[in-house]
């Protein structure tokens, strides 16, 4: 069994459980995490390969996507790209995947014509408006800014508006249908 023989300054004791050094902490964090992967059902080689940096894909500069405007009323969710988009009342959005709570991906529910967070129950409109009183969000969705293209229309991922903080952007981050695409609502 081996001992520490150092003294902490924060504890003035041999065998405490703060770590010696910042290689020390990042080292046993790192086998911590690894080891709930593992927990999880992740086969061992699996996490331990895994990088120090795992907080998720950084999206390079000027990541945008293209898609067709949707043929009816609905919501079609692009997984790959944190993506919803929805086509409501002549009316297309674009919306990041995740609640504006706890980053939970929300669900659309075809019968209520709304979304859920599957997580706080928190319900979201067409629009992506909050339901007051449902779950636990505080704010609407997070809308990305989305323009027009000959055929469809192209999303910005790296220009995503919070309502309450992008109120203007968030507003105008909607394409506006009038009976075809129309360039009348560029943001």
């Amino acid at each position: 069994m081996s001992k520490n023989t150092n003294i902490h300054d924060e504890c003035e004791q041999f065998d405490c459980a703060i770590p010696s050094s910042r290689r020390q902490f990042l080292r046993d964090s790192f086998l911590s995490v690894a080891g709930a992967m593992m927990a999880v059902g992740m086969a061992k080689n699996a996490a331990f390969a895994m990088p120090l940096e795992f907080t998720g894909a950084k999206r390079s500069s000027g990541s945008t996507r293209s898609y067709t405007v949707p043929p009816t009323d609905g919501a079609q969710i692009d997984k790959d790209n944190d993506v919803i988009l929805v086509r409501w009342q002549n009316a297309v959005y674009a919306f990041a995947l995740s609640c504006p709570h706890q980053n939970t991906a929300l669900k659309w529910d075809e019968r209520d014509h709304a979304f859920q967070c599957p997580k706080h129950h928190s319900k979201f409109q067409p629009d992506g408006a909050y339901i007051p009183g449902s779950g636990r969000a505080t704010r609407n969705m997070d809308r990305y800014a989305i323009q027009v293209q000959s055929n469809g229309v192209i999303v910005d991922l790296d220009k995503v508006y919070e309502e309450d903080s992008d109120g203007t952007q968030w507003a105008a981050a909607v394409i506006h249908l009038d009976g075809k695409v129309s360039a009348n609502s560029k943001s």
